[in-house]
């Protein structure tokens, strides 16, 4: 026994080692760690533990029968962070380019069960070339198990992927399928084909990150939520967002003691935002003068940046954060910013997180390029997704609130649990210049002075149906709040909703517009 125990422990380190230290060295060479480092800096120190590391292929032919390496190239397995199981598997580069084969794709199937069936959040590192060319469509097919797991997971357990590599071709899809993706600056790429293919097709030349890296993910494509200079940065916002997030559907948030006071008043938020509907203003430090401690995590923070979406903490509790940017764009919704929201509301509900909405929106983005591009069609997404919410969801109007955008963001009439307004608050059809030009068209052309008319009926308009307190009046405002009793408010309406319970109709699914 003791010599077979022997032979165990030698055969473990060489599992440890890995494949060689000439491949280590190539790695590092490339600015990137090795697999167990990256799995050391996610999960808590000493807390992994891994399934099949002595998993080896079986394939035969185009010299695989002589290479047989331990772990055929991704380690698997769960750990804990913060104390909360975590499920992880993780391409090892140095063994096949982390390339997918079918042992290979075996074992990330069984550790997606197991995440499942304890109901854990699963985190991918993802650092690979792709399919295994030499085992053919049984690796084809391991990618499709993959997919299907994906699918499977999706709103029962939060997945977040880790794009440490290059990744490529349909091996792009799974990250596309999951909640969270992460990306490394300069060393991680996600592409369908990559330059050289777009070359022979197209004729057009471009690098790997000019097609599909970071920053382009980040900013124009809106693959990639999350972008960072280093690895270690990577993996520790990943830490970070795994702490806001349950560990499944059927539990909440996790929540923290507190220090900053429920009934702290914003003083500031007076002198924040401008009463003129025109003059831009940041609604970041809205919210940072409104959440716990001012921290906050923005999702898709460089994508579609005329709306807002951010995990945060009121009061200790979790809360999503959806709200307009008037610095970008006047805040307008537009394709992108639907899009954007849609998706976090989405996961806010799938995962137990009440939703705060923050409207200053003077409407829709009006133009050519946005109605052939299907903002009908892309607005409705969001529309879709808050009417179909049944978490707790309050809506905050800080000053526009015009048209068919006041509507889709979280208005009373689509279910809004709750809707304050503070006394800045302009909800209509339109702006009232607008307005006055349709309603008094024949009254300002007939005017001795038009400009002067104009200036009189738009006043008047304002008077009769934009003041502060009409929607009050009529119902569609809970209440009208000092904006320095935000948070104590928000705080108060959060805890009296926390046990909402919400009934919905016998249905498979429903069939939400794309």
């Amino acid at each position: 026994m003791r010599s077979r125990v022997e032979e165990l422990a030698g055969i473990r380190e060489r599992v440890l080692a890995g494949p060689s230290a000439k491949a280590t060295a190539a790695q590092r060479a490339k600015g990137k760690l090795t697999v167990r480092e990256r799995i050391g800096l996610l999960l808590d120190e000493g807390s992994f533990h891994e399934v099949e590391p002595l998993r080896r292929h079986r394939a035969t032919g185009f010299g695989l029968e002589a290479k047989k390496p331990y772990t055929d190239g991704v380690v698997t397995g769960w750990g804990t962070v913060e104390g909360r199981t975590v499920f992880v598997y993780a391409h090892d580069f140095r063994i096949f380019g982390g390339a997918l084969g079918e042992a290979h794709a075996t074992k990330i199937h069984k550790i997606m069960d197991m995440a499942i069936a304890a109901g854990a959040p699963l985190v991918s590192l993802n650092d690979g070339a792709g399919a295994r060319i030499q085992e053919g469509v049984t690796a084809l097919a391991g990618y499709g198990g993959i997919f299907r797991r994906n699918t499977a997971a999706s709103g029962v357990i939060p997945q977040i992927s880790v794009m440490l590599g290059p990744c490529a071709g349909g091996a792009a899809y799974s990250p596309a399928l999951t909640d969270f993706v992460f990306m490394v600056r300069e060393t991680s790429q996600m592409f369908i084909t990559g330059p050289d293919v777009v070359k022979a097709v197209t004729g057009e030349e471009i690098t790997q990150n000019g097609l599909g890296g970071a920053d382009v993910h980040a900013e124009t494509s809106g693959v990639c939520h999350f972008a960072y200079d280093d690895e270690q940065t990577c993996l520790e916002e990943v830490r970070y967002l795994l702490s806001l997030l349950p560990g499944n559907n059927r539990e909440n948030p996790p929540a923290v003691p507190c220090d900053d006071p429920a009934d702290r008043r914003c003083e500031a938020l007076a002198d924040l935002v401008p009463v003129d509907g025109n003059r831009p203003y940041d609604m970041a430090r809205v919210v940072e003068e409104i959440v716990d401690d001012g921290e906050y995590l923005e999702v898709h923070q460089r994508w579609a940046r005329n709306i807002i979406c951010a995990l945060a903490r009121l009061d200790g509790q979790v809360v999503g954060i959806v709200a307009n940017q008037p610095q970008t764009l006047a805040g307008v919704l537009d394709i992108e910013a639907s899009e954007k929201a849609a998706r976090f509301v989405q996961m806010c509900d799938a995962f137990s997180v009440p939703i705060v909405t923050l409207l200053d929106v003077p409407g829709f983005l009006p133009g050519v390029g946005q109605e052939h591009g299907g903002i009908i069609r892309h607005g409705a997404k969001l529309l879709y997704a808050y009417c179909d919410a049944t978490v707790p969801r309050i809506s905050l109007i800080l000053r526009k609130a015009y048209g068919g955008a006041y509507i889709v963001m979280d208005s009373q009439s689509i279910g809004a649990d709750l809707t304050y307004a503070w006394p800045t608050n302009e909800i209509a059809v339109m702006g009232a210049e607008g307005a006055a030009n349709v309603i008094f068209r024949r009254q300002i052309a007939d005017a001795e002075d038009p400009e002067a008319r104009r200036a009189e009926l738009v006043k008047e308009y304002k008077a009769e149906l934009m003041h502060p307190y009409y929607a009050a009046e009529r119902g569609l405002v809970d209440d009208v709040i000092d904006p320095a009793e935000t948070r104590s408010a928000l705080i108060a309406a959060l805890a009296m909703l926390r046990s909402k319970h919400a009934e919905r109709p016998a249905r498979k699914h429903g069939n939400p517009p794309q």
